[in-house]
């Protein structure tokens, strides 16, 4: 007879299954050279991570707290998120945060404190932002007001400073981008500080959506305002893209007098409820934590400037080729002309409209750009019978900024 008085051993996995998972395997090691058209890192490897995946660590509530619940990552999260004040210029006895499972938790995390701080404010987010934005209003409830965007991926600030006037009695909560998805565009803090002071608003909540660039502004020797020290109330940046995690995570980082007006005592967990999600992933706070102890800030600042020589490489590969092609300072976010679908699939292409763009992340080498831009022309003369893209649909090369906010071109 069995004995059940103990824990039943975890059964093998089935043959069948195995067989699956390993054909999974095959299939994402053969095509991982080909992402270049999403800002995830692939150069890490945490083999010291793996025996935790053995215990069910779990980082309940606030990080800078003592739970009952010790089978976490705290002391880890509580180093990260220090990490990410320093550069992020975040001082730290009045700011909070902690690990988030990415982008989209940090954002809602900082609509969410603008709204319980202002519950009659209206957010203001440009076209051209993470579609992320406008779930998160559904979500929250929260009223709205899209901005045009200009065709540098930057927001429109004549529209911003008419809009905001039309509504000058209610607080905006402002949804700045501190790299756009598709262009890599930085809204100008100094100039949005500047239109509510002009206009006389006084109450106001300014969130960051720097979920690429915040890990790659900190590491330029001259990055456009981004951080505390530009007026932000809070600001969300992904783990999982420039640092490099095998699971999705991210940071979101907030004034301390906007956290603790959300904040909550639940007993059985014996730690205040600060955060969006209750249980949440123990392994990302590790990943990241692992990560800056090896590539620290040298590190980090010369895998940047690696990036940042493939993103002009990438750009003059294009021009070379006949194609329109640009990047933003400090952005490895290239665009060019969209290519044909099939170009698109090869290369894990993101598209837009009329538009296309490749991240240099670490792992893109030239070798790739060049493989890449060749596919890119051809499927462009095939369509166009030319040696240009541009043609025949409008032409979104030409941005409507003014001089000194112009992407980097080569042409």
């Amino acid at each position: 007879m069995d004995d059940l008085s103990g824990p039943l051993p975890m059964p093998p996995l089935p043959p069948e299954a195995r067989t699956r998972l390993e054909a999974f395997y095959q299939h994402i090691t053969e095509i991982s050279p080909s992402l270049v058209g999403y800002p995830c890192s692939q150069d890490f490897d945490y083999p010291e991570l793996a025996p935790f995946l053995r215990y069910p660590l779990n980082n309940c509530g606030d990080p800078f707290a003592d739970s009952i619940y010790r089978e976490n990552s705290f002391p880890f999260e509580r180093e990260v998120i220090g990490v990410f004040q320093k550069h992020l210029r975040a001082p730290v006895d009045q700011t909070w945060g902690y690990v988030t499972s990415g982008g989209t938790e940090g954002n809602l995390y900082g609509l969410y404190l603008a709204r319980e701080l202002f519950p009659e404010g209206v957010v203001y987010f440009s076209e051209h932002t993470h579609y992320s934005a406008a779930k998160i209003v559904r979500v929250l409830g929260a009223r709205s007001i899209m901005i045009r965007g200009q065709d540098n991926g930057e927001i429109d600030y004549d529209d911003l400073r008419e809009t905001l006037r039309l509504h000058r009695d209610v607080p905006p909560i402002l949804f700045a981008n501190i790299g756009t998805t598709m262009h890599g565009a930085v809204d100008d803090l100094v100039k949005i500080r500047s239109i509510l002071k002009e206009l006389a608003i006084t109450r106001h909540y300014i969130h960051a959506d720097a979920a690429l660039s915040g890990m790659i502004l900190p590491w330029v020797a001259r990055p456009q305002p981004f951080g505390f020290d530009a007026g932000i109330d809070s600001i969300a940046v992904s783990g999982h893209k420039f640092t490099g995690s095998p699971v999705p995570c991210g940071v979101v980082l907030a004034r301390r007098s906007h956290t603790e007006r959300v904040a909550r005592s639940v007993e059985y967990v014996g730690v205040m409820d600060t955060t969006i999600l209750g249980s949440r992933s123990a392994l990302g706070p590790l990943v990241l934590w692992s990560a800056f102890q090896r590539w620290g800030e040298d590190g980090m600042r010369k895998r940047v400037a690696g990036c940042l020589e493939v993103a002009d490489h990438a750009i003059a590969r294009f021009h070379a080729a006949g194609l329109p092609a640009w990047r933003h300072e400090n952005s490895i976010t290239v665009v060019f002309p969209r290519p044909g679908d099939e170009v698109i699939r090869r290369w894990q292409i993101a598209p837009h409209e009329h538009i296309a763009h490749l991240i240099t992340m670490p792992h893109v080498t030239r070798e790739t750009v060049d493989q890449v831009v060749a596919d890119v022309a051809a499927s462009l003369r095939s369509r166009t019978g030319n040696s240009s893209g541009s043609a025949d649909p409008p032409n979104p090369f030409h941005p409507r900024s003014s001089p000194d906010s112009l992407p980097i071109s080569l042409l």
